[in-house]
């Protein structure tokens, strides 16, 4: 635990910066998620929210600006792993909810773990190219977030943008999990083609390079 660093809060609702570094508000204090830096600043604690850890965190580094997470926010997040960064969601949306779909057993039980400590969190052992086999589970959906690696990608994340009429979404792409012969800009390019074809404004795009090579995230509004 350490104290004394100077942070602020950023353009960005519930992210912090000490001009280095991006922290959240720790909802749980006092409890890492993946051996994260805690710091503690006028009786509030905060978590570095590692860029290396989080295509999210690396999107906002690299200047990302489409930000639709509030207090409120009821997020479906595809592909939550073992919730390092669904955790950091968690800071975010406080009143609000983050559905955790994760397909592998593994994942999950280290997901469970995360989510325990954490009530605006629930977890969904589910594949999240069948929406339709957590659809009932789920009372509403403002924000899609993606980040799973497979072919597909931007099919699995507009099905799920229907299914529960999402507001906005965001999709970190991976490239070569779609095609590992051609250019990541190239498997871009499609994606956001793809997305503007069904209806959803492309808002942002930012590739995740150096930070996480070859792959982007692709930010929409929905329709």
């Amino acid at each position: 635990m350490e104290s004394g660093i100077a942070i602020r809060e950023t353009r960005f609702a519930g992210v912090f910066s000490d001009s280095q570094r991006i922290y959240t508000r720790n909802l749980t204090p006092g409890i890492r998620v993946y051996g994260e830096r805690l710091i503690r600043i006028n009786d509030e604690e905060y978590r570095e929210w590692v860029a290396g850890r989080s295509k999210l965190a690396a999107y906002l580094k690299l200047g990302g600006n489409f930000f639709p997470f509030e207090r409120t926010t009821r997020v479906l997040y595809l592909g939550a792993a073992s919730g390092t960064t669904a955790s950091h969601v968690s800071d975010l949306v406080i009143e609000g909810k983050v559905y955790c779909v994760e397909i592998s057993p593994r994942s999950f039980r280290d997901l469970l773990f995360v989510c325990s400590s954490r009530k605006n969190m629930i977890p969904l052992l589910a594949d999240a190219s069948k929406p339709e086999s957590y659809a009932m589970m789920i009372d509403k959906v403002d924000v899609v977030y993606q980040d799973i690696a497979q072919r597909g990608q931007t099919s699995i994340f507009i099905k799920n943008m229907r299914t529960f009429n999402a507001k906005a979404g965001m999709i970190a792409i991976k490239a070569r999990s779609e095609d590992v012969t051609r250019k990541p800009k190239e498997i871009y390019d499609e994606s956001i083609r793809k997305l503007e074809s069904e209806g959803y404004e492309v808002a942002d795009v930012i590739p995740l390079d150096p930070i996480e090579k070859d792959h982007a995230m692709i930010a929409v509004r929905g329709k």
